[in-house]
Parts: C-alpha cells; structure tokens; sequence
C-alpha cells in the first residue's frame, strides 16, 4: 500500500509506517501487556485494510484561496487538514466530501468560525451502507438556517445519486461535539439501512453502529461462538446500541433483552426487531448497571460491548452477584478491558482472548473475551 500523503499532518493512521503484519503483532502485544496475560490470540486482520471505514465525520475551513475544503483535525490540535481522498475513508464517502466543497463554494456558503460564531458549515457526517452502498449524510450548520438548502439538495443529489438521505443538524455548542441535539430531515427517511449476514439494521443519526462493517461481522461472530448460546438461553446484551449483537444472539437462544442508555438507538433497536420479523427479543432504556441490579431477572449468557470508558463498577458488582454461567466481553479499549477483568477475575475465569482489528492503520483494536463462571 503507498503511504497516505496525509498521515503526517492528520495523525490518525499512524500505524501505516510499518508493515501490516507487524502492525497485528504490535496490537497483540498491547493487548497481552494491559489484560495482563499470554493468553492473546494472534490478532484477526483484514485482506484488504484499505477505505474500511464507514463513517465518516470531516469539518469544514476555508483555505487561502476561499475554497471549501474539508478535513479531518490535525492530532492534538484543532487545525483541519483538508483530505481528498482518505485512504481508510470508504470511496464513496470521500466523493460526497468532495461534492459538497464544490457545492457549497458554489453556492458562496461560509465555513463556521468557531472562535467569532459566525458562518455556516460545521461539520459532515457521513454513514455508508457496506451492503447497499448507499450513504446517509448529516450537515452540520453552527447559523440558524441553510441558505439555499433545497438548492443543496438538489446538486447533491444530483451529482452523488447514491445519497438516500440528507439530513441538517444545528451545532451551536463550544465542546467537541460533533452533532447538536436538533435534526431536521431535509430528503430522504432520515436513516440508513446496513446488513450483517441476512438481518437488516436501521440507523438513525444519533444512534452508534461499527465504523468497520466487514470486521464487525468477524467481531459479532466471534463473539456469538465464543457464547455458545443453547436454545434455552436466556440472553442479557448490555449496551445493545441498535440492537446489532441482540438480533443476531436470537437466532440461537430462547429470549434476548437488550439494555442501552440511548433512548434513540433502543427505539432502532426495537424497529430493527420488527422488521426483521423477530420477537423473542426486547429492549430497554436504562443505565445496564442500574438494570442489573434492579431487574429481577436472571440470565444464563450476558454480552457487554461498552464504551471505551468500559463497565461501570454497579454492573460488575451486579454481574457478580447474578453469576450468570458465561459472560462474552467485547472491547473496544485494551486498557479499560484489562482493568475489569481484575474486577471480574473473582467470579469469572478467562478462558479465551482474541484481538478483530477494526481499525487498520491507526492504535486501536476490539478484542472479545471469552469468560466462564468461576465454580
């Protein structure tokens, strides 16, 4: 693979100075250093570690010559380095970026000014279906309108055919953020649809699916055989998001509930079940800590995919005292993964570690953690 001419500036792909398969090794080398143990799979790659990523968010700057450009920010800072075609980003999310640029220079739409308030263009988010390749894109204003939006629209979809929905969100908040809590549906449904094997995913805006829709099956599967859901099961799914890992255990087991703090993403869960015709699983809105310890329920199988901040001590007292007969840990951050397996260690046993490489070229892996009840 050539070197992306980005790298330096932007930072994100600091893996690609060196080989793949040393990248791989490193990883399962970090991943044995912060579980504390040797009992680290080799990590699972990609055949192809190129334009995986699936979603996509840029801002937007003006560059000296008062074109549009946009771009990913430089590490550690919060200079924008304009990028016209990403080796990691999926093909056609890099066209839409570059479309919009040229739209919106030729509509004479500002980018926004952070430090002044003033302009329009804030940032893009860009979700492409893997099985469809279709794309859901997201317009970030920080101004109280888009001028000329149905103009927008129109050129976008025009030259971008592959674009099913166009949705506007307004951003006037000073943190990191990305999206702001209004939308507004400009055209299409408002969401996407992607597939993992033959069940069908709705995604809404606010709602989190993997960035790596090719390794995600890899992961999901991995993660569903290491379970070894009966038919009999009773399966927890604790931050279930939009239900992805929930659907697909289902299949095997006698019931699923799936627990998410995101009202949003439980509401596409709970789509996502009917059409896909399944009904023995459910979802609520709650804290999983706070469910566990408050249900009244107990399961033989319970999944945890958390965010990279990982599980919060009430679920790990909670899972403690449930002792439920097997737990699979999918984790999205090696350091907070090694930290809850201390936690666990005096109920569970680790029976098997492996590393799905989710993000080619940058620092990050998923690993999945088999673990079976201590007797």
């Amino acid at each position: 693979m050539n070197p992306c001419p980005y790298r330096k500036q932007c930072g994100s792909c600091s893996g690609m100075n060196e080989e793949y398969d040393l990248t791989l090794k490193r990883k399962r080398e970090e991943v044995r250093q912060l579980t504390g143990t040797q009992m680290v799979e080799p990590v699972i790659g990609m055949k192809d570690p190129t334009h995986y990523r699936c979603k996509v968010f840029a801002a937007f700057h003006k560059n000296r010559r008062n074109q549009m450009t946009a771009g990913m920010y430089e590490e550690e800072s919060h200079t924008v380095v304009p990028v016209i075609d990403c080796a990691i980003q999926h093909p056609l999310a890099n066209k839409i970026l570059q479309q919009i640029c040229h739209i919106a220079d030729s509509m004479h739409l500002d980018a926004y000014d952070e430090d002044r308030g003033t302009g329009t263009l804030r940032y893009v988010y860009i979700r492409v279906s893997h099985a469809l390749n279709k794309a859901m894109v997201v317009i970030v204003i920080g101004s109280r309108e888009l001028p000329g939006s149905r103009y927008f629209v129109q050129q976008l979809h025009q030259h971008c055919p592959d674009v099913s929905t166009i949705v506007l969100n307004w951003n006037h908040g000073s943190n990191s953020m990305v999206l702001g809590p209004k939308f507004k549906t400009l055209w299409g449904p408002g969401t996407i649809e992607d597939r993992i094997g033959d069940v069908r995913f709705r995604i809404s805006p606010q709602s989190f699916y993997q960035v790596n829709p090719e390794m995600t099956q890899v992961l999901y599967q991995k993660a569903l055989e290491m379970a070894k859901i009966k038919e009999t099961d009773t399966v927890l799914d604790a931050c279930c998001g939009i239900g992805t890992i929930s659907l697909l255990a289902s299949r095997q087991a006698k019931q699923v509930v799936g627990v998410e703090v995101n009202a949003m993403a439980v509401q596409d869960a709970i789509t996502n079940a009917r059409i896909n015709g399944i009904h023995n699983a459910r979802f609520y809105a709650a804290d999983a800590g706070e469910y566990l310890e408050e249900c009244g329920e107990t399961f033989d199988v319970v999944l945890m995919d958390p965010p990279r901040s990982g599980l919060s001590q009430q679920f790990c007292d909670a899972l403690l005292k449930m002792k439920p007969q097997r737990a699979v840990y999918v984790s999205c951050n090696p350091e907070t993964l090694g930290r809850d397996l201390k936690i666990l260690g005096s109920g569970y046993q680790v029976k098997k570690i492996v590393p799905v490489d989710q993000f080619p070229w940058t620092k990050h892996v998923e690993t999945v953690v088999m673990m079976s009840r201590a007797e």
